[in-house]
């Protein structure tokens, strides 16, 4: 549920003092390429991001930040479990651990073994929207970096031998997180019902475990070429480095990548009038019960959504919550209550999740629930309490890009979802001006009973009603 923790990852771009002392980026660009660069002015700072496109149809965003000496490598590939087809689901996410099976010049083991050895970090990330792989090394060792992802994108190892060992992998990774999680499959069970009818976002990130199975190396290979190639890729570099010398390292690695016969993904309009449902199900590793509420709701970034986020933070923010003080401290039937986005570009996601104790009753909690989201449909929040759920998304945007790594990683995401790295900086003033009357309008748009579905988690063998 990537949409619950961006909001955590955003703020630092935007809170005082976060981007202070950053080194303007350098105009110069490598030869043929598009670049623009937008100076922005951050709580009284001035930061600088610069976006450039080769000709191959790579996009490079640069922030350099001199006050570190690191530098951290985002490749962002614009292909998630949306882009995947009845019967080829969890294909997304294979890749991401396909990346990691060598590729031409550096051999299986040797991306980990190279960039660990130098003191850095590495991983790859999947959602339904995008895929990504970064590291993060001493500033001295961007050109290895580089040199890695250039070459995976150019010449991975794609063999049926590492398919399958892969293919074991992630059907192992499934038991773990899935299968052996507690109300993990109540969860993936509330996005059936509440995408039912919109393909892109009925299935999880990991896939069908039947599907995976069933799924034939061609029809692997026939994903990747589809959406594994500098035009469909987004390259972000942040930290300590010159902007000149890392455009040059990026023309030499990556221009010679031969663009790919990319499809850009599309995504279908909501339905209009989306269907609803209601399911059980048995879980042998949920101890209590536990109800989950699921709405679908505008796509990310859009006025609605911004509004709709801080409710969800208004009715089960953390302790000072509604739902948190009235189930969990002055009731004692819940011993924990959620609420979120998940953050797609396309029509997204709210839930929230109560897990009881063994004094709760699910219709007692779920009329609880429903009662709480009716009353801030009726009557805005108070202007104290929709500052303090601001205010503690201040404080989480603190922690949030304060590091090489993560401002990577979300500027990646920026451009890759919504075409522009320089929509980041901007995005705190979105939530500022939020007004309750805002917070009570969308929640009585989008959180209405007849747009609720609704799934139960009994403690019990695994098997999902209907």
């Amino acid at each position: 549920m990537r949409g619950r923790y961006l909001l955590s990852f955003l703020c630092a771009a935007m809170t005082a003092g976060a981007w202070s002392g950053r080194a303007a980026a350098a105009k110069s660009e490598p030869t043929g390429a598009g670049t623009d660069v937008a100076s922005i002015s951050l709580a009284g700072f001035e930061s600088v991001i610069s976006r450039h496109t080769l000709p191959n149809g790579l996009r490079v965003v640069l922030d350099p930040d001199s006050t570190t000496p690191t530098v951290a490598v985002s490749v962002t590939y614009d292909v998630g479990s949306s882009s995947e087809t009845a019967g080829q689901s969890g294909f997304a996410h294979l890749f991401e651990h396909l990346m990691f099976q060598g590729s031409k010049h550096a051999a299986k083991g040797e991306h980990f073994k190279l960039i660990s050895e130098r003191g850095g970090v590495l991983n790859g990330t999947t959602d339904s929207d995008r895929t990504n792989y970064f590291e993060e090394l001493p500033a001295s060792e961007l050109a290895l970096a580089l040199w890695l992802e250039a070459d995976r994108m150019r010449w991975l190892a794609l063999t049926p031998e590492n398919f399958e060992n892969q293919r074991a992998v992630v059907e192992e990774e499934y038991r773990m997180r899935v299968q052996n999680q507690p109300y993990a499959l109540g969860g993936i069970r509330l996005s059936e019902l509440v995408f039912d009818g919109y393909a892109p976002y009925a299935h999880p990130t990991i896939g069908s475990m039947a599907d995976l199975a069933a799924a034939k190396f061609d029809w692997v290979k026939s994903f990747h070429d589809q959406h594994y190639a500098p035009n469909d890729a987004v390259l972000t570099i942040a930290g300590d480095f010159e902007p000149a010398r890392a455009l040059a390292l990026v023309d030499e690695y990556f221009g010679p990548a031969l663009p790919g016969n990319v499809t850009p993904l599309v995504l279908p309009p909501a339905p209009e009038r989306p269907k609803v449902g209601r399911a059980t199900v048995k879980d042998d590793n949920a101890r209590t019960p536990a109800a989950l509420f699921g709405f679908p709701i505008p796509p990310a970034r859009t006025p609605d959504h911004y509004a709709l986020e801080l409710a969800s933070m208004v009715l089960a923010g953390g302790e000072s919550s509604r739902l948190y003080r009235t189930l969990v401290h002055e009731r004692a039937v819940a011993s924990e209550v959620d609420a979120g986005t998940d953050g797609h570009r396309g029509p997204d996601q709210l839930s929230i999740t109560a897990v009881l104790t063994d004094k709760g009753r699910l219709p007692r909690v779920e009329a609880a629930l429903a009662a709480a989201i009716s009353r801030l449909a009726a009557v805005p929040p108070a202007p104290g309490e929709l500052e303090r759920a601001k205010q503690r998304l201040r404080t989480q945007f603190l922690f949030g890009l304060q590091t090489n790594l993560e401002r990577a990683v979300q500027l990646g995401e920026f451009e890759t979802l919504y075409g522009d790295a320089q929509l980041l900086p901007g995005e705190l003033a979105r939530y500022v001006a939020v007004t309750p009357e805002d917070v009570r309008g969308a929640v009585a748009r989008w959180l209405t009973p007849e747009r609720r579905s609704l799934v139960e988690v009994l403690p019990g063998p695994k098997e999902a009603s209907p």
